[in-house]
């Protein structure tokens, strides 16, 4: 059995998320304790227990201290399987995380998975569902990952509503070492119960940004009367992205520009992935053994991540220094 101390490095959700998802892979016990302990409200939230749930669903799972506010469970899985069903994460949480909890699971499945997720799909301190489609989907699919995105529904902080159809395909992981490429830039910029304006002034604003800096960007924008109430913007090239989501007494000019900034500082640096792409790939390259990457910075999600794929996996993470970047690598 594995034991992962939860309180390591940034201590929240992706620890968990790591842990329980190599666990399930691998058919090991894990123990993680001090779950969320550097969150100001420590724990397992609503969205953890059900992210948990669906995991244990899909490797018939034995799991100990499934509750609000647990911070230790004990996961013991079981065969892996493709299962087909419709998941509420209830509210707005995120399913854009639940997505990424659960796809390097369903890949080892021998059968499709098929579901259809209700939370939120536009919400702070989580990738969009325009990021999962266009960049992180993009950069799994190098690595033998098969899935698809569709978009149901927006849902929005804090009434969610949103929803999210996924399939995912029997895969064989590979490593992949990505290099850096000039990609044209797109984007979406939405709103829902808000003027059709709120949309087009973001993406407007994110265009005027990237033109100032010589850069063309085709942002397309839409208004839509969902259950919830909000908006935001996603903005890719290639294997780099940003997201930024409205909010209230935010200009809706100052959500497209700081999008288009972000991207801008990740452009500018001529890295393979964005820094948070990067951390999302530590696993799957774990997983195929070999691969790597430079992104512009090394973030303390990506940090947590490493040390957790290797305490589940024979293997070691190199980090090196290139003319300004950070270059991963397994060694």
């Amino acid at each position: 059995m594995i034991e992962i101390d939860g309180s390591y490095g940034e201590g929240g959700g992706q620890i968990l998320r790591t842990a329980v998802a190599l666990s399930a892979i691998i058919k090991e016990d894990v123990t993680i304790k001090n779950i969320r302990r550097n969150r100001q409200k420590e724990g397992l939230k609503p969205q953890h227990l059900k992210s948990i749930e669906t995991i244990a669903m899909m490797c018939d799972a034995d799991i100990k201290g499934l509750f609000p506010g647990s911070t230790l469970i004990y996961f013991s899985p079981s065969e892996i399987k493709g299962v087909k069903a419709n998941i509420s994460i209830g509210t707005a949480g995120s399913i854009p995380l639940l997505i990424q909890f659960i796809m390097p699971i369903a890949a080892y499945s021998p059968e499709r998975t098929s579901l259809r997720i209700a939370g939120g799909t536009d919400v702070a301190w989580s990738p969009s569902i325009d990021y999962m489609k266009e960049v992180t989907l993009k950069a799994l699919s190098k690595m033998g990952c098969r899935a698809s995105i569709r978009l149901i529904e927006r849902g929005y902080y804090p009434k969610g509503g949103g929803a999210v159809e996924i399939e995912i395909a029997p895969s064989r992981i590979k490593g992949v070492d990505f290099k850096g490429e000039k990609n044209e830039i797109y984007g979406i910029s939405h709103c829902s119960n808000l003027p059709e304006h709120v949309a087009k002034r973001q993406a407007d604003s994110a265009k005027k940004v990237l033109e100032e800096n010589g850069m063309e960007a085709h942002i397309s924008s839409k208004a839509e009367n969902y259950l919830s109430t909000g908006s935001g913007i996603t903005l890719w090239s290639g294997l780099i992205g940003s997201v930024n989501i409205g909010k209230k007494g935010l200009p809706s000019e100052k959500v497209g520009s700081q999008a288009a900034q972000m991207l801008l500082d990740e452009l500018l640096s001529k890295e393979a992935v964005d820094t948070h792409l990067a951390d999302q790939l530590i696993p799957y390259m774990g997983l195929a053994g070999s691969g790597s990457f430079t992104t512009r910075k090394l973030t303390p999600h990506c940090l947590t991540n490493i040390h957790v794929t290797e305490q589940f996996l024979d293997v070691h993470f190199k980090i090196t220094k290139i003319n300004g970047l950070t270059e991963i690598s397994v060694e």
